[in-house]
């Protein structure tokens, strides 16, 4: 009889430990998430499955309105940042086992427009300056232990990266900076000018168009829209390019040795491999099919290379679309997002470990 209980509670118990148990494996398997932010006046993050499919809602508690830039939205170690450009603020959410939630609404000294991760600071630029904050576990200090001046800061400021003991900052009036860190991280001093950046050919108003980035160490690979190009920026010069085909490689992400560029005029992505100095186009057109709007924002990261596109400003309609890559960098079809309206900003890869 004693053994018959003990073995009747033994069933018991393991008939609640093993859905426990799966559930746990559940969320430690769990999916990423790819995030964006709707850039409304009321702003929003949207948090999407590797599919395409609308999991988050989440109010920033900030105003959108940033256009012209990458980077607005960016994560690092469970944290997300999102750029309330019209409030003047940046929100940080937190993942955990249920998604995300907003944790802070950081003020910022500018309208931000790109936010960028180091190993102990949040780099935030706005419009005509770049600050930075401290960060201690998963918080943010909300005042600022560095702020410079941008060298033309006219309002063209696009993106910020993170070298090492330097930021980088691209300006659409044709100037690519580095900034010193002091050794705690944070941002000091005045800007260096990058040298090699392409004169002025009169392409544009604003010149040839340094727009996005992406970073690796003490390499930055910048691209210059008007010249369909990315330029590798080393020691605070250009030391070598690529070139693609397509139209107006706006923005850039890094997977492994492939560099993705986001064409915003062709509504394509372009493919390079880079190693060492080299900068070499891979695949002209390496998405699947074009897009619906111009492309203005790209990602990569856990397999899935994201890009968002739009048409119509803020008044029209956007659209996220996700990509499986392969050991190749072959791009195949995920998911897309339903129709959004507006103009979203900014899209980062979550990854499935938080």
């Amino acid at each position: 009889m004693i053994l018959s209980r003990i073995r009747k509670q033994s069933i018991h118990l393991a008939s609640i430990l093993v859905p426990l148990l799966g559930a746990a494996a559940a969320v430690q398997a769990a999916d990423p998430f790819v995030v964006t932010a709707s850039n409304a006046t009321a702003n929003q993050l949207l948090v999407y499955s590797p599919s395409g499919k609308l999991l988050q809602t989440l109010s920033t508690k900030g105003a959108g309105g940033a256009t012209g830039n990458a980077g607005g939205v960016q994560t690092r170690n469970g944290l997300v940042a999102v750029v309330n450009f019209g409030s003047q603020s940046v929100s940080i959410f937190q993942v955990g086992h249920d998604g995300l939630s907003l944790t802070q609404v950081v003020p910022t000294v500018a309208n931000p427009v790109s936010v960028a991760f180091g190993e102990n600071h949040l780099y935030i630029l706005g419009a005509t300056q770049v600050e930075s904050h401290a960060i201690f576990g998963d918080f943010v200090n909300t005042n600022p232990d560095g702020v410079s001046t941008l060298l033309v800061a006219d309002g063209s400021a696009a993106q910020v990266g993170v070298l090492t003991n330097q930021i980088i900052v691209s300006e659409k009036s044709n100037v690519i900076e580095t900034f010193d860190l002091l050794k705690d991280g944070a941002v000091s001093g005045n800007p260096t000018l990058v040298a090699g950046i392409p004169s002025d050919a009169g392409i544009a108003v604003n010149g040839n168009e340094p727009f996005g980035m992406v970073t690796s160490g003490k390499d930055a690979y910048v691209t210059i829209a008007h010249l369909n190009q990315v330029a590798l920026v080393r020691k605070d010069a250009i030391v070598s390019s690529g070139f693609t085909t397509q139209t107006a490689p706006c923005w850039a992400t890094l997977a492994g040795p492939f560099l993705f560029t986001s064409n915003t005029a062709s509504k394509d992505l372009s493919r390079f491999v880079v190693h060492g100095r080299n900068v070499v186009l891979d695949a002209a057109v390496a998405s699947p099919q074009n897009f619906a709007g111009n492309v203005t924002d790209n990602a990569s990261g856990s397999g899935l290379v994201a890009a968002i596109d739009g048409s119509g400003g803020f008044t029209g309609t956007s659209h996220l679309t996700i990509f499986d890559m392969d050991e190749d960098g072959n791009l195949t079809n995920a998911g897309i997002s339903g129709t959004i309206p507006g103009a979203i900003n900014g899209v980062a890869i979550v990854p499935s470990r938080f």
